[in-house]
């Protein structure tokens, strides 16, 4: 099986590095990074010719475990926190970082992004690594719904049964779906639709 490669960030590189030295020593508690903008995402947003929005609200879907926002099993007994102790916080924060980024954040626009994290999770695996990264988002604009979707990123990759090399690498491609599934959202249509700027 070929790897996909992986969608890092110097941020989430150094995260790993820390993993694998650390694991050397045994188990081990990660903290992700704060999110960073990414050229990728950037370019996507310039291209969009959207409006500015505000973020909203970002937490757990209802009916979903309370542990799936602040903690990952499917690391042999290693562990990653979010930067600010929730998993979908993490998730408004990407989202606001690439937007803030592109000039398309604005604390009084009429437009709000919120959304509903409805799946976390990262499997190192012995042969096959294996996230998953999942959020009902919606756009709203003076209380009215303008986009309602599911917006699902996931990663498949060789993995090892040394823990050392697994689960850095585990880390690293679970960190990668925020950016990955906030440049879906900007990539959907309908998003895109939502906030199109007057006259685009």
């Amino acid at each position: 099986m070929t790897a996909k490669p992986l969608l890092s960030s110097a941020p989430l590189q150094r995260m790993a590095l820390a993993a694998a030295l650390a694991i050397l020593a045994g188990c081990v508690s990660v903290k992700m990074p704060a999110p960073a903008p990414s050229a990728g995402n950037a370019e996507k947003l310039r291209t969009a010719k959207l409006v500015p929005s505000q973020m909203g609200s970002f937490k757990l879907a209802a009916g979903k475990p309370a542990d799936m926002d602040t903690s990952l099993s499917g690391l042999r007994g290693s562990s990653v926190s979010p930067a600010g102790g929730s998993f979908a916080g993490q998730l408004r924060d990407e989202i606001a970082a690439e937007l803030g980024a592109a000039g398309l954040l604005d604390a009084k626009s009429r437009f709000v992004v919120e959304g509903q994290l409805t799946d976390s999770m990262v499997d190192a695996g012995m042969s096959v690594g294996k996230g998953r990264l999942a959020a009902r988002v919606q756009v709203r604009r003076d209380g009215q719904t303008l986009f309602d979707k599911e917006v699902v990123a996931e990663a498949t990759w060789e993995s090892s049964f040394v823990g050392a090399i697994a689960i850095p690498t585990a880390i690293n491609q679970y960190g990668a779906l925020y950016k990955t599934l906030a440049g879906k959202l900007f990539d959907d249509a309908d998003f895109r639709r939502a906030l199109a700027a007057p006259g685009s």
